[in-house]
C-alpha cells in the first residue's frame, strides 16, 4: 500500500489517521476517532499528543481526499508534520507553564484520596478528621514525611468542593451531608 510505504514509514498515527475515518467503523466520530487513536503510539512512546486544533479544516480535508482520490500522500503528510510539530510547540509551552509535578503528593495521592474519601463517607468533623489524618500518617507514612503529609490531607479537606469531588471517588450525596457536619 502506497500510504503505508511513504507517510511515516508504516508509522501507526498516520496509518489510523487515514484508514480508521475511510473504513468507517463507527455510525459517527469517525474522523474524531482516528485523530484520537493517532495519539496512542505517541503517548505509549512519551511523546506529544497529537492536536488538530490549528489545523485548517480544509487542508486536513484535502489530505485525506488526496489518500482516497489520488492515492496521494503528500499533503496529509505535510498536514501531519505541521499539526505535529505546532503540538509539540504547544503542549512544550504549557508543561514548562505548570512546572514540574510536586512528587510528594504524587508519591501519596492513593493514600491522601482514600483519607479525604474516608473523612467525608463518615461525616467527620474537623477534630475527628484531624485525628484520622494523623492516625493514617503515623501507620502507613514514613516518620520523615508525617508532617508534610497532614498538611497536604489537611488542605486538600480545606479546598474539597463539588467541582473536585470526584477525584475522590465521592458522590454529591455524601459531599453535601459531610458538609453540612463540617461547617
Amino acid at each position: 500500500m502506497r500510504f503505508r510505504r511513504e507517510c511515516c514509514n508504516g508509522a501507526w498515527p498516520c496509518w489510523s489517521l487515514v484508514h480508521l475515518a475511510y473504513l468507517q467503523p463507527f455510525e459517527d466520530a469517525n474522523k474524531r476517532v482516528s485523530r484520537l487513536a493517532a495519539n496512542i503510539p505517541l503517548i505509549r512512546q512519551n511523546l506529544c499528543p497529537l492536536s488538530f486544533v490549528d489545523v485548517p479544516e480544509r487542508a486536513y480535508i484535502d489530505g485525506v481526499l488526496g489518500i482516497y482520490e489520488l492515492n496521494r500522500v503528500e499533503l496529509l503528510r505535510d498536514v501531519f508534520i505541521w499539526a505535529y510539530q505546532r503540538s509539540c510547540a504547544r503542549y512544550s509551552a504549557v508543561r514548562q507553564s505548570l512546572g514540574e509535578p510536586d512528587r510528594f503528593r504524587l508519591r501519596y495521592r492513593a493514600l491522601i484520596a482514600e483519607v479525604v474519601a474516608a473523612v467525608v463517607r463518615d461525616g467527620l468533623d474537623k477534630k475527628a478528621a484531624t485525628a484520622l489524618i494523623r492516625q493514617h500518617a503515623a501507620e502507613q507514612v514514613p516518620a520523615e514525611d508525617q508532617g508534610r503529609f497532614v498538611e497536604v490531607a489537611e488542605t486538600e479537606l480545606m479546598s474539597l468542593h463539588e467541582g473536585n469531588i470526584a477525584r475522590y471517588r465521592l458522590r454529591p450525596s455524601e459531599y453535601e451531608a459531610w458538609r453540612q457536619g463540617w461547617h
